[in-house]
């Protein structure tokens, strides 16, 4: 049976669009009005900003280095010099399997650049295969000659070559690449190495004139600005350069050959006396130019890696020490130019000096000698001299502002006017500072300190008629013009006066000419020679402490027309003899035999003073 009818179905009507249409379209208006106020701030309002932004990361500059400037000796031969060099670099993710289709790409190209470079093989395939995988630069070896990335490229250009013909040859050095750069080079090694420093891996001068100097031989860096694109210069946007100015080249007083001299002789006396150390200063008395200064030991400034700490810097201008004897001839000139006694005054020299607290004696049991006063300084006497200098004022106390007076003029207790790294001015201490004891030893060189360079002034000036000329190490300047700009001329001051030097000088040619001298060994066929020995009791810097001898010896030559000053000094000889005489007084005269060849000085023509030693009571 049928059932009951069914309803008629609903018919559904359909919503209006129109709403949805205006929303969708003031979505849409109000995203264009934005994009529209965007444009307008981006180029009208700040257009200004943002253009500027572009052009920032649209161009970019480098940086052009400055040639330094060499450093040379007084004939122009170079002593420091800046070559081209190489930077051998390397991207680890061009060595991978993925890259080369073999597994040990790394150790393989290691096994190519070891001997190269001079280097370890393990380690450097551990560079070339670094625990960061997206490491894509490490730097292999720093400032390579060009020959020797000459042979890397070389090899690079073989693997190339063979690879494409030789389908199982991998070029293995594909990854490997060079960056330019500059390289500081010292044609002599070690010669003058205390003088002239080192540059640092930041291209600074880190010691020596390379730092003293470093404003001058550095120059000024100059720009390069143009635009890139993916890191690529676009050629036809221009571009705008600052080039570099050059280091201006420098010239030294030095003289290279007697700088050899000087420092052969010392290394090798240093080396057989198993010394600490010494020194050798050569300096033209009528200029004030040192000609040599020589350390040992030394260091070589191309290769710091190897070069002993210790001996880094210049000891002849850092070390500061008691002269002894040497500085017998300040107490001389200053009894000379006082008027207090002359060069034939008798003097009777006890075994024992009895002054304040001490018993003074001399280097030597003696019976009492009957000395002059030039005799004094021959035999080098420091009772005589502690006698002699007491006669400076009525007191004690006068006596040593006197002495004092003299010692400063000289340069004792000042620094030498070169305003080099580290110089030491010594130590003098005022005179009313003066212990009881060092009022009698300072007169012979005990209690007071100076450097190398302050011993040899002291000489230089007496050699000079009684002139200070301040040292000087730089004859000047040339810039990358070529124009020559010569050194400021250096201070003089009188010290003595002319017949004062005189006398000092003939006294002095005693201690070398005369039997009863100390100085024999020092003698020169053919010129007549002033000089003085020094043995004196040594500070060690490491305990404060007196320990060993510091053994010298100081003149110039010809003494009767002075050109050359050569001192010595020996810190601490521990095998064979520790007298000045004995083994500085042999430096000297190879020093100074080689000094007179070189100046081309003509022997000696007049004879000596000979002035007596002794008296008879």
């Amino acid at each position: 049976r049928p059932g009951p009818p069914r309803p008629a179905p609903r018919a559904f009507r359909l919503g209006s669009p129109r709403p949805r249409l205006r929303m969708i379209g003031l979505a849409l208006t109000l995203v264009l009005a934005a994009f529209v106020v965007r444009l307008l701030q981006v180029q009208a309002v700040d257009a200004g900003t943002y253009s500027a932004k572009a052009e920032q990361n649209r161009y970019v500059v480098h940086t052009l280095p400055a040639e330094r400037g060499g450093i040379t000796d007084r004939n122009g031969v170079a002593l420091a010099t800046t070559v081209d060099s190489y930077d051998i670099t390397a991207d680890p993710t061009m060595f991978t399997r993925e890259q080369l289709k073999v597994d040990d790409g790394p150790e393989q190209a290691a096994a190519l650049l070891a001997p190269i470079l001079g280097q370890d093989q393990e380690q450097l395939a551990k560079v070339l295969r670094p625990k960061n995988r997206e490491l894509r630069y490490v730097r292999l070896a720093r400032r390579q000659t060009p020959q020797v990335w000459n042979q890397i490229k070389d090899l690079k250009t073989a693997l190339t070559a063979k690879a494409e013909t030789d389908r199982a040859t991998v070029n293995v050095l594909a990854g490997v690449f060079a960056d330019p750069s500059s390289k500081r080079v010292y044609p002599g090694g070690d010669l003058a190495a205390g003088i002239l420093g080192w540059v640092g891996a930041d291209g600074k001068g880190g010691g020596g004139l390379e730092r003293k100097l470093d404003t001058t031989l550095a120059g000024e860096d100059g720009k390069i600005r143009y635009a890139q694109s993916g890191g690529r210069q676009v050629p036809t946007a221009g571009s705008t350069e600052t080039p570099a100015v050059p280091g201006s080249d420098v010239e030294l007083t030095i003289d290279r050959d007697i700088q050899w001299a000087a420092q052969h002789a010392i290394s090798e006396q240093v080396e057989k006396s198993k010394a600490d150390g010494g020194y050798v200063i050569v300096q033209d008395t009528t200029t004030g130019e040192i000609l040599a200064m020589a350390n040992s030991p030394g260091f070589d400034p191309g290769d710091l890696a190897h070069a002993d700490p210790a001996a880094l810097g210049n000891a002849a201008l850092q070390d500061a020490f008691e002269p002894g004897s040497t500085a017998k001839v300040l107490s001389m000139a200053a009894v000379l130019e006082e008027n207090v006694a002359t060069p034939g005054t008798h003097i009777t020299v006890p075994n024992r000096l009895k002054r304040g607290d001490r018993l003074f004696k001399d280097d030597i049991d003696h019976p009492t000698w009957y000395l002059t006063l030039n005799g004094v300084l021959a035999k080098s006497s420091n009772i005589g001299t502690i006698m002699a200098t007491g006669e400076l004022g009525k007191t004690q106390a006068e006596a040593n502002k006197v002495l004092y007076s003299y010692l400063r003029k000289f340069g004792l207790g000042g620094y030498s006017g070169l305003g080099f790294p580290g110089e030491t001015k010594g130590i003098l201490a005022p005179p009313d500072q003066w212990s009881t004891s060092q009022q009698y030893t300072i007169p012979f060189g005990q209690g007071v300190s100076v450097n190398a360079l302050q011993a040899a002034s002291i000489y230089s000036t007496v050699a000079n008629g009684g002139v200070r000329i301040e040292p000087t190490l730089v004859r000047g300047t040339k810039g990358a013009d070529g124009r020559f700009t010569p050194a400021q001329e250096p201070k003089k001051t009188r010290v003595t006066s002319e017949k004062t030097a005189k006398t000092l000088s003939q006294m002095l040619e005693s201690v070398v000419d005369d039997e009863e001298g100390t100085g024999t060994k020092a003698r020169i066929p053919g010129y007549r020679v002033a000089g003085k020995t020094g043995t004196a009791n040594r500070v060690d810097p490491a305990t404060g402490k007196y320990h060993g001898y510091t053994s010298s010896f100081a003149g110039f030559a010809p003494a009767d027309k002075p050109r050359v000053t050569v001192y010595c000094a020996i810190q601490n000889a521990t095998e064979g003899s520790y007298f000045g005489g004995q083994i500085c007084g042999p430096i000297y005269k190879q020093v100074m035999e080689f000094a007179l060849k070189t100046l081309q000085v003509p022997p000696t023509g007049a004879a000596p003073a000979r002035l007596p030693v002794t008296f008879k009571p």
